[in-house]
């Protein structure tokens, strides 16, 4: 066995740098082991999802429903109204609501499918400003294909 101990005669000096080379390969081969074995543990469970049903919405008298058409028109229980009357009129409804001591009403929103959001929006902002608790969006059921 032969061993180098510096120059003949001279004093040997200390190499100070880092030698990353085996911590690279200890990095790549722990990464291409997590990635290999990640797909393995990650299992989905096997459930059964239920298919999707409407059920019919029962609307009470104390519900308030908003329709806005494909025109952005916006009705309050069937009756036209404006975009600027909607936060005085949910302000008045959850008076009316606390004074009577009744539950607060809820908000339907029925829009046309052709509507821009914008209309929805300023719908629903409104009802979001007076502090109404419950927003909830009409829908027709799917036709099965």
């Amino acid at each position: 066995m032969a061993m180098s101990v510096g120059k003949p005669g001279g004093e040997s000096t200390a190499i100070a740098a880092i030698n990353t080379t085996p911590l690279v390969d200890v990095m790549l081969v722990l990464l291409i082991i997590f990635l290999i074995t990640i797909p393995v543990i990650v299992k989905v469970v096997p459930v059964q999802l239920p298919n999707a049903r409407n059920i019919a919405t029962v609307t009470k008298p104390e519900n308030i429903v908003i329709a806005v058409d494909k025109d952005e028109n916006i009705y309050w229980n069937n009756a036209p109204t404006q975009a600027g009357e909607l936060r005085a009129r949910f302000d008045d409804a959850l008076r009316r609501a606390q004074a009577a001591g009744k539950p607060l009403p809820e908000v339907h929103i029925r829009g046309d499918k052709d509507v821009r959001f914008e209309a929805i929006g300023r719908v629903i902002l409104a009802a979001q400003e007076a502090g109404v608790p419950k927003l909830g969006f009409l829908t027709e059921p799917r036709n099965p294909d």
